[in-house]
């Protein structure tokens, strides 16, 4: 009976808990408690209902640091029969069993973990925000490096590196994985036996008054090295999660940037590669790479032929069109990007720079990105007849040329 039924999505409320004292130092316009999840179908089913309760509230509140969790289900009614669905124990199949059921005891837990817990493992990235009002919370006004943490109004964000040999990890992994479920579509748990995880947390870390430091946790991602000829690993990122509070304020871009600094930092670490990447993943990966590039003073140099040519438009410089292989082999492999990836950041750049009404720089850049199309999805176009085939790459050709624009015009 559908008066009976509640959709899990909105029956779901997550919290991040702080202390009272770390809730006075926040601004009206940071709020961390009472968000909902994004999907829940991995606990609660594909139709995302709970059958048997009327006014349906779950309550899962976590400790905004170590993530000690607080769960308790209400309701104004609940049937009296068998086919009612337990809550409780749907959720104690995807949570730790030390969760607390009594509400007094997780705000003694909460008051305790706001001034014990520090992050695990080793800090590998930080950067600086100042508090704004309104929407885009978070968000800078100036460069990161330029603003004084000790400043009011400046919060510090850190990222920190950490594997199954971090002392404490695997304990905090299994209650942060949860996120996993909720916020990502198609999201399931790693395996904890597979030993080559590793791990990049990004937490907020906030000053009280009295100095004291308190670590709030924002997201994460994981990462899984594979064997790369003939003695590295190639570093596939996997998961990567933001809180809601933390979203479309660039913390994901920080998250992603501190991912690929530290590979670029591993000499053990040939590349970094992303596997099956959603649709707002692979934005934020474009536009932070693309702009990585941008920044990149040598490789601009030699790609566009001088510095004249920046903005003026290409010149005689290695990225052509068509642009120089072996120039841009070398700077993949410097850079640890993917084949793929990069070839397509080239592009883009090409795009940006060539003049449209030049025809012949036209051609030359339309046969390049066609070449690699062509050979990214030679199995399915081999198997049309010319005619057909060429009518299917000059309409991804356009395609890709549109969404190139489209990411251009972002950064």
């Amino acid at each position: 009976m559908e008066e009976w039924t509640s959709d899990s999505n909105e029956s779901l409320v997550i919290s991040m808990v702080r202390s009272p004292v770390d809730k006075d130092v926040l601004t009206e316009t940071e709020d961390y408690e009472e968000f909902n999840p994004t999907f829940t179908y991995p606990i609660f089913g594909d139709k995302e209902r709970i059958y048997g309760y009327r006014d349906l509230v779950i309550d899962f509140k976590f400790a905004s640091g170590s993530l000690a969790q607080f769960l308790a289900v209400s309701y104004s009614e609940k049937l009296n029969s068998s086919t009612v669905d337990d809550i409780e124990g749907t959720l104690y199949k995807f949570i730790p069993p030390d969760y607390l059921k009594n509400e007094e005891d997780f705000e003694k837990r909460v008051e305790h973990d706001a001034t014990h817990f520090k992050p695990l493992g080793e800090k590998i990235y930080s950067y600086k925000r100042r508090l704004a009002l309104g929407k885009g919370k978070g968000k800078a006004d100036v460069a990161s490096e330029e603003l004084n943490e000790d400043d009011e109004d400046v919060v510090t964000y850190e990222v920190y590196h950490a594997n199954w040999d971090t002392p404490g990890f695997r304990a905090y992994h299994r209650r942060m994985q949860i996120f996993i479920l909720l916020y990502i579509e198609a999201g399931s748990y790693i395996q904890e036996d597979d030993e080559g995880w590793e791990f990049a947390v990004l937490y907020e870390k906030r000053k009280r008054p009295d100095k004291t430091i308190t670590y709030h946790f924002a997201g994460y991602s994981t990462l899984f090295p594979f064997y790369c000829f003939p003695e590295r690993v190639r570093m596939r990122l996997s998961q990567f999660v933001i809180l809601p509070p933390y979203q479309r304020s660039g913390h994901g871009s920080e998250l992603y940037k501190a991912i690929y600094n530290y590979i670029l930092k591993q000499p053990r670490i040939a590349e970094l590669t992303v596997e099956d990447p959603a649709e707002a993943f692979e934005d934020l990966r474009d536009k932070n790479d693309l702009q990585m590039l941008l920044n990149n003073a040598d490789f601009m140099l030699q790609g566009l032929g001088s510095s004249s040519t920046v903005s003026a438009g290409l010149g005689k410089g290695k990225m052509g069109p068509p642009a120089d292989k072996i120039w841009v082999e070398k700077w993949r492999r410097d850079l640890k990007m993917a084949g793929r990836q990069f070839h397509r950041l080239v592009e883009m750049l090409i795009l940006k720079y060539m003049t449209p009404e030049d025809v012949r720089a036209m051609r030359a850049y339309r046969l390049q990105v066609k070449e690699r199309i062509y050979k990214f999805n030679f199995d399915s176009l081999a198997q049309l007849d010319r005619e057909e085939r060429l009518e299917k790459l000059e309409e991804t050709f356009q395609s890709v040329k549109d969404g190139y624009q489209e990411i251009l015009s972002r950064v």
